[in-house]
C-alpha cells in the first residue's frame, strides 16, 4: 500500500478530531484547522490510491 495512503488516513482522522474539539469548545481557528488537515489528509490519501491503482495497472500490462 502506497504510504500516502497510509499517511493520508492519519491526517484526516487527526484532523476530524481537531476540528471536532474545536465545535466543542468554541474554538473557530481549531475547528478551520481541524477541517483543513481532514481534507489535505482526504487528498493524500487519494494520491496514494491512485499511485496503487496505477502500479496494479502496470502489473497486468
Amino acid at each position: 500500500m502506497d504510504k500516502n495512503r497510509t499517511e493520508g488516513m492519519k491526517h484526516e482522522i487527526k484532523g476530524a478530531v481537531k476540528e471536532a474539539a474545536g465545535k466543542m469548545t468554541g474554538n473557530h481557528a481549531k475547528q478551520a484547522a481541524g477541517n483543513i488537515e481532514k481534507n489535505a489528509g482526504k487528498v493524500q490519501k487519494a494520491v496514494g490510491k491512485a499511485a496503487d491503482d496505477a502500479r496494479k495497472h502496470d502489473r497486468h500490462h
